[in-house]
């Protein structure tokens, strides 16, 4: 009873993964979706200088916050089908992964202060939520994908490596005024969220293929 009650456990967390990683890819598509519509909704705001929170200020606030809860909400969905898929590996890197979801998801209760907005207590809690999230996401993403990567797909390592240069280079340009730090963190940003996708149709691509392997049971002599 105790072997049987065992085998069926992974199978059932199997079963739960493939739900949460098709989340976490739609996730992506309509988070990107939001902020494309952010872009045309405030044509003021620059892509290459204004970050992406300064779109939680002023008309269409909302849509920023509630993408912040969705990136929250898909990263989770992604770490829930990493936990379920492959039980015990990368739990340090999936740890970061769920941090940076955390963090992201509070940033909609902290609105930023964009150029030209005094400074506020909101404004500083929202950039410390931002630094621990970018961190965690571009060490997380690295970590996650070095440790599977005899599952993931190819293109899930090189893609967090890139991602990770991304964000030193949102690093230097934070020490300089006159930088496209705006366009830094776009980049960054559209990197992990290619990572997470990617990620979410391997893990997609796994359960399928456990699904067709025949099941090995052995037999009475």
């Amino acid at each position: 009873m105790t072997a049987t009650v065992s085998a069926v456990r992974p199978r059932q967390d199997r079963l739960r993964a493939a739900p949460l990683a098709w989340f976490a890819l739609a996730g992506v598509v309509v988070y990107v979706g939001i902020d494309v519509a952010l872009a045309f909704l405030r044509p003021r705001y620059s892509l290459l200088y204004n970050a992406e929170s300064d779109y939680g200020r002023g008309p269409w606030y909302w849509l920023m916050d509630l993408n912040f809860l969705l990136r929250c909400a898909l990263s989770l969905a992604l770490a829930g089908a990493l936990a379920r898929s492959f039980p015990g590996r990368a739990r340090g890197g999936l740890a970061l992964l769920v941090t940076w979801a955390v963090c992201s998801g509070l940033l909609a209760f902290f609105a930023d202060d964009p150029a030209g907005y005094p400074a506020t207590a909101s404004g500083r809690v929202h950039l410390v939520l931002a630094f621990i999230a970018f961190t965690c996401m571009a060490a997380g993403a690295i970590v996650i994908s070095a440790n599977l990567r005899s599952v993931l797909p190819s293109t899930a390592l090189p893609l967090s490596i890139a991602g990770g240069a991304a964000y030193l280079l949102l690093g230097v340009a934070a020490r300089h005024r006159h930088a496209p730090g705006g366009l830094y963190e776009r980049i960054f940003l559209g990197l992990e969220l290619l990572w997470i996708a990617v990620v979410a149709v391997g893990v997609i691509r796994h359960l399928g293929t456990a699904r067709a392997e025949p099941s090995r049971r052995p037999g009475r002599r």
